[in-house]
């Protein structure tokens, strides 16, 4: 069957300060494809989507959009042309409502084109969310929904443009499985009216079920663009990584210490958790799965004194502690990296060094509590390369980097106060496959130091393969720990959901 090309883009670079971020790519997208951009963090592809989108100037190459060269120069270019974008990180706005937010800069107003029109802004939005078959109330005030809602608010937004072209980065890194199968029904509704969709993601499983083609970035190059339909994942991961790269690896067996580090007797609170009790071992990785709402990330941000308990008893090494806010878990050598690091984790308008150092500016400053440069200095450098940081310098500006090296500056931070205990809160989300491969070994290099590891995470591969023992929890409540050994997808699963035996 013929095609039509709707878009295309030729020799395309982009440089910034030390950094080449894009040299000579090309990429093209035809009416009613659905094409995905693949490529390790700082690959390019986000910034090949911001440069489509308007966000960034193309230092060189061409665009070419319904057969016409453009100059896409502004958003509201993109959008005017009918380009539309939903960012790996939300780009929304916490105070407003979620009709406010879809029609943003299209309101309507009352007589007098004063006020809004907020009656007529929630029964539009009313009516595109029903289309989109998505559960979300337009009066509701975006900062108090989940990650996963405020995602979705993103996509009624970019589809509410009704464009030709939707550029789709990570949409599905905070959903659940069915919000996931919601999404790709949308994008099928779109690709059969006739809609290019550029489609974003680490999730590789996801390539099969959603796209037609797919093009690898490496090292801001071009590599391949590859039919769906002709082509496996491991292919894909080494056009990737330039190596082969373990996915369904389960960890080494290896004898777990007796020594209990940490002990949660009772932990509840007002809204969710219902009297969780568990151990962490010296050493261990303790896997923590279950379904979104499950109340994992409740118990991490209780447990540090993030939210407020109203029972339970934390234990560290035999001695009862108080924890009352993140400060005191800290001084106790508890570190917590939050699954939303752009709220939580980092200061995105500061540079790598102070970002690395945060946790532990006193053991940088000296007695007028003045900065000690060198040390500082040695010691991000050291975690630069430890990671793997992709990075022009230790004093590059955090936003300037991709999400994934973001995500590796947060564990630096952990790393270099030296905290015995770890808890990761997705710690892979929005990270490439080869990125997750060197956080592995990095995990599993920490722990047979004898750190110990509280893991969450909504990928069950990745439980089953960083982890010593998997605790599940459903609605609140820790439903089962069990042994990696004994452990597998299908009764993880039966505990998440409570049906078991």
């Amino acid at each position: 069957m013929a095609t039509t090309q709707l878009l295309s883009l030729t020799g395309v670079s982009k440089e910034f300060p030390g950094v080449k971020a894009l040299d000579n790519v090309s990429f093209d997208l035809n009416k009613g494809e659905v094409h995905a951009i693949v490529g390790e963090n700082g690959a390019g592809k986000s910034t090949l989507m911001k440069i489509l989108s308007g966000i960034y100037k193309k230092d060189a190459g061409k665009i070419n959009y319904q057969g016409n060269q453009v100059n896409v120069s502004s958003p509201i270019e993109a959008q005017r042309l009918g380009i539309s974008i939903i960012h790996q990180e939300l780009n929304l706005m916490p105070d407003l409502t979620v009709a406010q937010n879809i029609f943003i800069g299209r309101e309507e107003r009352r007589r007098g084109r004063v006020f809004l029109n907020n009656s007529k802004l929630n029964s539009s939005a009313r009516e595109l969310l029903a289309e989109l078959e998505l559960s979300l109330d337009p009066s509701d005030r975006v900062g108090d929904l989940t990650i996963a809602k405020q995602q979705m608010v993103e996509i009624a937004k970019a589809v509410s443009y009704r464009g030709e072209v939707i550029i789709m980065d990570e949409p599905t890194s905070s959903l659940t499985p069915a919000e996931t199968d919601s999404l790709f029904k949308i994008i099928r509704t779109l690709k059969a009216a006739g809609k290019g969709v550029v489609y974003i993601s680490h999730r590789l499983e996801e390539l099969n079920k959603i796209t037609d083609r797919i093009t690898v970035l490496r090292d801001g190059e071009y590599v391949k663009t590859l039919n769906t339909s002709e082509t496996t994942i491991p292919e894909v991961i080494s056009l990737m990584v330039g190596r082969k790269v373990g996915q369904d690896q389960r960890p080494d067996p290896r004898p777990l210490s007796n020594e209990v580090v940490l002990s949660v007797e009772g932990m509840s609170n007002q809204n969710l958790l219902r009297d969780v009790s568990f151990e962490l071992r010296k050493g261990e990785i303790l896997g923590f799965a279950g379904l979104m709402g499950a109340g994992r990330t409740e118990l991490a941000r209780a447990l540090i004194g993030a939210d407020p308990k109203t029972a339970g008893k934390v234990t560290l090494r035999g001695k009862e502690i108080k924890i009352s806010n993140p400060s005191d878990a800290v001084n106790a050598g508890i570190g917590y990296l939050s699954e939303d690091r752009k709220k939580y984790g980092l200061l995105l308008i500061q540079n790598l060094t102070f970002n690395t150092i945060l946790s532990s500016i006193p053991a940088f400053s000296n007695k007028f509590g003045f900065l000690k440069i060198k040390p500082a200095g040695a010691m991000v450098r050291e975690s630069i390369k430890q990671l793997s940081i992709r990075t022009p310098s230790e004093n590059q500006y955090v936003k300037n980097l991709s999400g994934g090296n973001q995500q590796k500056v947060v564990i630096a931070k952990w790393l270099t106060r030296d905290c015995d205990i770890l808890i990761f809160d997705e710690p892979t989300r929005g990270i490439d496959v080869g990125a997750k491969d060197e956080i592995y070994k990095l995990l599993t290099k920490l722990a047979s130091e004898g750190k110990s590891i509280i893991m969450i995470s909504s990928e069950l591969p990745e439980i089953l393969r960083m982890s010593d023992r998997i605790a599940v929890m459903c609605e609140g409540k820790l439903t089962g720990i069990i042994d990696n050994k004994d452990a597998d997808q299908n009764k993880i699963m039966q505990y998440a959901t409570k049906f078991r035996d």
